[in-house]
């Protein structure tokens, strides 16, 4: 179990158990009429849209980088990663930025374009069922479970699938590549 250290007001410290408060939480989303699901745990923060720098030779769905308070960002947009039809950005649309463990245990950030952001959901561990062999329009292995919260299922992502080692690789070449994002948006403006 992941633990933080945390200073209390009378200046001792203590352990506080993050992962376990968090386990079963998920934040869900939409794209289109369809609620997705990441851990909590996985996400950084949520922000509406900013500049987007487009990188040459990565697949479509990669929408390019961000600066984010001076770290370059890579952006992808998930309507395109799950094959669904592009969408013109309303005032609700926003980026997810989220974390992902590597195998060599190193942390991978990236956004996420969503349609819009619901709710952090608390779905336990026996409301999430496999997902099912067929009818899925993104690939079985994109997704951790089915969760059911009341009248709705939610597809729980696992958001470390969804950008294989072999994609994150290739926008960290095209990004070591490509000239410096503020240069590019310059030119862009």
């Amino acid at each position: 179990m992941a633990t933080t250290e945390r200073t209390t007001t009378n200046g001792t410290t203590s352990q506080h158990e993050t992962r376990g408060a968090n386990e079963n939480k998920f934040l869900s989303f939409c794209l289109g009429s369809e609620h997705y699901g990441v851990e909590i745990l996985r996400v950084r923060e949520i922000i509406g849209l900013l500049a987007i720098t487009p990188l040459p030779q990565t697949p479509s769905y990669v929408k390019g980088v961000m600066n984010l308070r001076g770290r370059i960002i890579p952006v992808i947009d998930l309507r395109l990663r799950f094959g669904l039809n592009a969408a013109e950005a309303t005032k609700e649309t926003c980026i997810v930025v989220l974390e992902s463990s590597e195998p060599d245990g190193s942390q991978t950030v990236m956004g996420a374009v969503v349609d819009s952001v619901r709710e952090v959901q608390d779905i336990a561990p026996a409301a999430i069922e496999p997902p099912p062999e067929f009818g899925c329009e993104i690939p079985l292995k994109y997704i951790l479970g089915m969760g059911k919260v009341k009248d709705r299922v939610i597809v729980l992502l696992d958001i470390a699938e969804v950008i294989g080692v072999r994609e994150r690789a290739q926008i960290a070449g095209a990004i070591k590549d490509s000239p410096l994002p503020a240069a590019a948006e310059r030119r862009a403006a």
